[in-house]
């Protein structure tokens, strides 16, 4: 690949002077991103996945702003809307890392403590911050047109799309002259549009399945294929284009039609349990096998890639931190450079802060945490938040395995630990917050550098950006904790010990020290007694768990958690709806695993030969092992996206003005056109009905419930025989819209309609 630096045309140039980090600004930023944290949480503690909220955040602020300018009230700038979706974007990244890590505190049997999830989430967002602001020369500025930030180029489309008269009158002509057909504001609201109508139509009102699969038979027994019928995930497809898309795509190749089916024929006859299955393999389903047995080898092949990429990046790192450091020395003698675009944090702040935040974390009490974890977190921190920006800049936010990397910083932590003789379930706690930090400082990494890329392509100061996700990612992180333990409370079940261990339990309350604690939530009208609690680990007698025991020993209760919790009926009879917490559920196994000396080595060496093998071939191991850790139904749209791309791109070759343009050059231009404008549009409105539909499903569960069994029994686009082949329908007018539009065919007059707004 020719990897030669394109020259960036900032909209807004550098003299310009334009309302940039104004109050109104950061404080509706920091506002939405708390909304978005919020219902990511719920979505992450649900399925283990969130969505971007980088590009909902600018579009609202765009609405919002523009709605009140009607009563005489300023229009927001370009370079506002930037400082608020740069604010509000970090929600969504430290409601991912907390959803990931922090429930599996339960599951190892541990209290889900305030304290703790507040300071992982700080820190955690806060760090990753910081560490990511040093490598902002080497990924956004001299890997230009190399790293693409999929959702930060489409978040600068949105921009410009919405941009106010004020902020098009400053604009400089040459980088407004480069765009394809102007800057088409109809082009990527209506691609917006459509998105949120049709995600609401599929998955908030059941109108025909998300997923589309089918699972084969002999002699391909085990293998599947599917595909999520998403506009976000088809518009990151085209985004990135083909040759990204099917390097991940060949992974769910890999995992889908080779590792599963070839798990399943060798072992569909094994007498007995393989472990870390949970049951013979010939009764698995390919979901099962997947969950069991190749989520480990992906996860060796992602954190053996991780490592060359991160050996391979480090002459550019290096180049980055240099030149920081060269600012800063010329800054102290007058000669540093005045483009306000081009000034970042200082160096020395940013060495302080992270020093400051390793001091918290070692004087946290909560944490368990010690000099060898304080190391390990800014060694891992560093690898990760690396792999994680510069991963982001090829896949995308939506597509960036974090879940993978904290894997990865589990394993090697608690390979550390086994080393120096911390086993055992005391050095769990310390290990979960390790990774909790980590998995948070990578996931916050990757979406600033996301949204310092749209800073880099609007002309925005990354000084003020790097400001402003601080203070939206402080403010979002104080607040996960609260609602992390409101989920739980509100679904937990407490289950009478007769029930669970009918010979009775109980425990020599001398050994559980001072801690006492009542019932809490809506059973605690029934019983208003304090106990002592007890943290069960063994299985003699019982199932393990938290029990509340009365002054005698004997367990009254056992305290069945909201999230991941196996109880779903109260004493009463009452239904509750629990948390399955899929990633955290993950986390949890590998640090017991490890620590506990069960962890399946074989499978994650395996991984981490078949990177090795990938990387002797001369291929992109990083991006295959991705599409081979995700779900084929999350790659297989996007594969779609970067088709229909390449067919857009072999038509636009065959016009005379393009034919004689490099591949760089050719790139620029159709990174511009209509295509990537609604592409950008779908994107925005999916993303922006993923987060709606999460956040409505926890206040109307019964509706939904209630819609679902509709659905199941008289929609045929949603269940029954045909239901599979019937989804694609929908999904099929969808790429062909997006089609129509890339090829100039559709909304192809658009021109400069956002000066008219």
């Amino acid at each position: 690949m020719n990897t030669e630096k394109l020259v960036n045309r900032p909209y807004i140039p550098a003299k310009t002077s334009l309302p940039e980090f104004t109050l109104r600004a950061v404080l509706t930023g920091t506002l939405l991103g708390i909304i978005f944290g919020a219902s990511s949480l719920y979505l992450v503690l649900k399925v283990g996945l969130t969505v971007s909220a980088s590009i909902p955040v600018a579009v609202i602020s765009i609405t919002l702003w523009r709605m009140l300018s009607k009563f005489r009230i300023r229009d927001g700038s370009i370079l506002e809307h930037n400082i608020s979706q740069t604010a509000g974007s970090a929600g969504e990244s430290i409601a991912f890392g907390v959803g990931v890590t922090m429930p599996a505190i339960l599951i190892l049997g541990f209290d889900l403590e305030l304290t703790r999830v507040l300071l992982v989430a700080v820190l955690g967002g806060l760090l990753g911050i910081l560490m990511m602001i040093p490598l902002r020369r080497a990924l956004i500025v001299q890997q230009h047109g190399v790293l693409k930030y999929p959702e930060g180029t489409a978040c600068a489309e949105v921009l410009k799309a919405g941009a106010s008269t004020e902020s098009i009158a400053a604009a400089d002509p040459a980088a407004v002259g480069t765009t394809v057909g102007g800057i088409s504001a109809r082009t990527i609201f209506t691609g917006f549009g459509i998105g949120l109508a049709y995600k609401a139509l599929n998955v908030a009102f059941k109108g025909w399945k998300d997923v589309a699969g089918t699972a084969f038979g002999a002699p391909l027994k085990g293998g599947s294929i599917a595909a999520e019928v998403s506009p976000e995930l088809l518009g990151v497809g085209y985004i990135i284009g083909m040759r990204v898309s099917s390097w991940m795509f060949a992974g769910g190749f890999i995992t889908y039609l080779l590792l599963i089916p070839m798990i399943m024929f060798f072992g569909a006859n094994a007498a007995g349990i393989i472990p870390p299955g949970t049951k013979p393999i010939g009764e698995m389903t390919p979901g099962e096998i997947r969950n069991d047995y190749v989520l480990y080898i992906g996860a060796g092949a992602v954190a053996t890639s991780g490592i060359i990429m991160l050996i391979r990046s480090l002459p550019l790192i290096l180049g980055g931190i240099r030149s920081g450091l060269a600012d800063v020395r010329a800054a102290r003698d007058g000669s540093g450079s005045t483009d306000r675009r081009q000034q970042d944090i200082p160096l020395k702040f940013v060495g302080i802060g992270i020093l400051v935040l390793l001091a918290v974390i070692m004087a946290a009490p909560s944490l368990h945490m010690n000099l060898l974890g304080a190391v390990l977190i800014v060694l891992l921190g560093a690898l990760f938040v690396t792999v994680s920006s510069r991963l982001t800049g090829e896949v995308g936010s939506t597509s960036n395995p974090i879940s993978g990397m904290t894997i990865a910083t589990l394993m090697l932590t608690c390979l550390v630990f086994l080393i120096v003789g911390w086993t055992g379930g005391q050095w769990y706690v310390t290990a979960l917050s390790i990774g909790g930090i980590v998995c948070i400082a990578c996931s916050n990494g990757g979406t600033t550098s996301q949204d310092l890329k749209t800073g880099f392509l609007v002309g925005g100061t990354p000084k003020l950006q790097q400001y402003s996700i601080l203070i939206g990612a402080f403010a979002s992180a104080l607040l996960m904790g609260p609602i992390l333990l409101k989920l739980n409370e509100n679904a937990t079940v407490y289950v009478p010990a007769a029930q669970v261990a009918p010979q009775g339990l109980s425990t020599d309350v001398a050994a559980l020290g001072d801690k006492r604690e009542s019932v809490a939530g809506v059973q605690s009208k029934d019983d208003s007694a304090s106990y002592h609690v007890w943290h069960k680990t063994d299985l003699a007698g019982g199932p393990a768990g938290k029990y509340l025991v009365d002054d005698s020993g004997k367990a009254v209760w056992l305290v069945d958690p909201g999230i991941n919790g196996v109880h779903t009926t109260r004493p009463d009879g009452t239904e509750v709806r629990k948390f399955d917490a899929p990633k955290a559920t993950l986390v949890s196994y590998i640090i017991k695993g490890i620590l506990d000396r069960e962890l399946p080595w074989e499978l994650i060496i395996f991984g981490a030969m078949l990177a090795l093998a990938m990387e002797f071939c001369g291929m992109p191991s990083l991006v295959i092992s991705v599409g081979a850790y995700l779900p084929i139904s999350t790659t297989a749209p996007m594969f779609i996206g970067g088709l229909i791309r390449w067919l857009m791109d072999r038509r636009m070759r065959r016009k005379p003005e393009l034919a004689k343009l490099d591949e760089h050059e050719f790139n620029a231009v159709a990174d511009r056109g209509p295509g990537v404008l609604f592409a950008s549009g779908y994107i925005a409105g999916g993303a922006i009905a993923g987060i709606l539909i999460a956040f409505l499903a926890g206040v109307m569960g019964d509706f939904d419930a209630a819609l679902q069994r509709w659905a199941a029994g008289h929609n045929p686009f949603y269940a029954g025989p045909y239901a599979d082949l019937l989804t694609l329908l929908p999904f099929l007018v969808l790429t062909l819209l997006l089609w129509l539009v890339a090829r100039g065919s559709w909304l192809s007059g658009g021109g400069n309609s956002a000066a008219k707004q």
